[in-house]
């Protein structure tokens, strides 16, 4: 295969529906809560009793309302962590619920929180651990089935489902071995139950790691990346212009999907990447924490969701079931300051449209023009990813005294599905995105232009 052939090749490389309803909900919840929350550790061993569990005043109503108002989208419950207690009556095994005083024994968490969710427009979804620390399986191929088992009863009794999350972690169980994970038969069983459910694991096939849980992402966060990285995923690209591959990339590297770094993959994948991390130093609630910063929070929220990320925040709930008050707080000052960011969009009325150049190189422009002089400090750009992901290099630009375009203000990598532009304040009636370099021809939606404040 030629260059150009390839070029092409990786330009058409698009996302699945599910997909796109994944990176248009970009903000959502990740609750950690279970045992841990009572025995004040980040991972139990498997060996805690069901009896310290008991959240009084456990409300998945004011859950949601809390999140809702802090502008996520979704949330997903940690169903079952490393400890392998369950946070709904799961009838394959006793490690459960339905053996602690909460409700009697009548508790469910899982659906507690569907049931929330579904009422108020939110959407759910649930990270079942495959690690399991309390499973006499665990280590033999009897647990892929148990596994299984568990994974139908939580896909088929808590409503629509939009997002199943997975880690890597694969320690050793009770008996000391480690577990071969069938993820493939995992997947399966989702696509089947919930097909319309994006599913997150560091080899794909939806949704990738970002590699970090310090709510960082890359200057450059390709959605098409080598499939060597992703090979749970579907390969829409075949072969590479040079004899080469990729067989030692991973989550944690610099460069992704990089040109150069492509170049040398046997195939490609879209599968884009979520950030997660937690309001708090750990992922369950330990009362001498306190939350990051609004300002930690905020930056991190436009470097994911103005990354061509999503972010995934935890919130852990107290002993009592509810959130902290310092959370809360915190999460509703991020709410408010998201909010009055992008509360007017000053390119509403504004002329858009694109400058005649010479597409052949993939270089060309896009102007906008507005009826007076405005102030501001945030353009947000986005591509149309349903025709694939393609800008590899931008910059933006206003007019100099002289009527020229040569005062940049910003420059650039990829786009993606959306990229926020944050910078000093300008003061202009048009302005022009240069679209440097891509790999195919550009699919540029209109960009909106904002005033926001310190």
């Amino acid at each position: 295969m030629d260059f150009k052939t390839f070029l092409e090749n990786s330009a058409n490389v698009v996302p699945s529906e599910r997909q796109i309803n994944w990176y248009n909900t970009e903000f959502y919840g990740f609750i950690h809560f279970g045992v841990n929350t009572f025995t004040d550790k980040e991972w139990g061993d498997g060996t805690e009793s069901p009896s310290i569990f008991n959240p009084e005043k456990f409300d998945a109503e004011k859950i949601v309302e809390i999140f809702k108002k802090t502008g996520m989208k979704g949330l997903v419950i940690t169903a079952k962590h490393h400890d392998g207690f369950c946070l709904w009556p799961s009838k394959y095994t006793e490690h459960s619920i339905k053996n602690s005083p909460y409700k009697n024994g009548k508790g469910d968490i899982v659906k507690e929180l569907a049931d929330a969710c579904h009422k108020n427009n939110f959407k759910f979804g649930f990270y079942l651990s495959p690690w399991d620390r309390n499973s006499s399986l665990y280590g033999t191929d009897e647990y892929n089935t148990y596994y299984k088992n568990q994974l139908v009863e939580l896909l088929t009794n808590y409503g629509k489902v939009f997002h199943v999350w997975f880690d890597g972690a694969c320690g050793e169980g009770p008996n000391g071995k480690r577990q071969e994970y069938d993820f493939p038969g995992y997947i399966e069983l989702i696509r089947k139950y919930q097909p319309d459910a994006t599913i997150f694991n560091d080899h794909g096939p939806d949704v990738r790691w970002c590699g970090n849980e310090s709510g960082s992402c890359r200057h450059s966060e390709w959605a098409v990346v080598p499939h060597e990285l992703v090979y749970l995923a579907e390969k829409q690209t075949d072969g590479s212009p040079i004899d080469s591959s990729l067989p030692y990339i991973y989550n944690t590297d610099k460069e992704l999907g990089s040109l150069h770094n492509i170049i040398h993959s046997k195939g490609l994948s879209f599968c884009g990447s979520e950030v997660d991390m937690s309001i708090r130093p750990g992922w369950f609630y330990h009362k001498e924490e306190e939350p990051r910063s609004l300002e930690r929070l905020w930056k991190t929220y436009i470097n994911t969701v103005g990354g061509n990320c999503c972010f995934h925040l935890n919130v852990p709930p107290t002993k009592d079931g509810l959130i902290d008050e310092r959370d809360e707080k915190r999460l509703y000052e991020l709410g408010e300051k998201i909010r009055k960011a992008f509360a007017e969009n000053l390119a509403e009325e504004s002329i858009f449209h694109e400058v005649d150049e010479d597409k052949t190189l993939y270089h060309t422009s896009f102007d906008m023009n507005f009826s007076k002089k405005i102030k501001f400090n945030c353009v947000v750009l986005e591509e149309d990813i349903s025709k694939g992901q393609r800008v590899e290099n931008f910059a933006i630009y206003t007019k100099n005294d002289f009527g020229k375009w040569s005062l940049q203000f910003f420059e650039g990598t990829c786009i993606g599905n959306k990229k926020i532009c944050i910078f000093d304040e300008e003061e202009a009636d048009e302005i022009r995105i240069v679209i440097i370099s891509s790999r195919g021809e550009v699919y540029l939606k209109k960009p909106k232009v904002y005033k926001i404040d310190d």
